[in-house]
């Protein structure tokens, strides 16, 4: 299987962002690459730090990896259901209100590192055993078009997004 990137078309201005935050190469290479990135980054992050929010009213750091979690099991679900060709439209998601009740907080970094890259691998073994022609199927998340195959760089894109975040909002106020 070789996934290229997507082209415009095949999803709506609204997923560009998160596709163009996606670096070059092979999306499923990047994604294990970016999972060992996340748990390099949050293994040098203490327990205490991880609740720290860079500005009230904003995410602790153990928030933002929880947010990562639930954004990748919704992504993947969105992948399934489209790459089995499911045209029921599928709904947004509020992650504001994910993460007030999630409570992050009271779980331990370690926890919550491990819960991502368990989504990340589960993530990926679903990738690698999707049909060539899945990725193809177009389907609707949150009232937008959108084909299977930009999932992946959504994925990519999304956690590449809020590492920028980690790296220029939380660690500065971390030393």
């Amino acid at each position: 299987m070789t996934l290229t990137r997507p082209q415009p078309g095949e999803y709506s201005e609204g997923y560009a962002p998160y596709i163009a935050a996606a670096p070059e190469g092979d999306p499923l290479a990047l994604l294990q690459a970016q999972a060992d990135e996340v748990a390099k980054l949050f293994a040098g992050i203490s327990e205490a730090q991880g609740a720290y929010k860079y500005a009230p009213g904003k995410w602790s750091l153990k928030d933002l990896i929880q947010h990562l979690s639930d954004g990748e099991r919704i992504f993947a679900y969105r992948c399934l259901r489209i790459g089995r060709g499911d045209t029921t439209p599928l709904p947004g998601w509020e992650e504001n209100d994910y993460a007030a009740t999630a409570q992050a907080d009271a779980r331990s970094l370690a926890d919550l590192l491990a819960d991502f890259q368990a989504a990340r691998a589960a993530t990926l073994t679903m990738f690698r055993g999707m049909p060539d022609a899945a990725w193809g199927n177009q389907g609707t998340t949150n009232n937008r078009s959108i084909t299977a195959r930009c999932i992946p760089y959504i994925c990519l894109g999304h956690v590449a997004h809020h590492l920028t975040v980690i790296r220029e909002r939380y660690l500065p106020g971390l030393k």
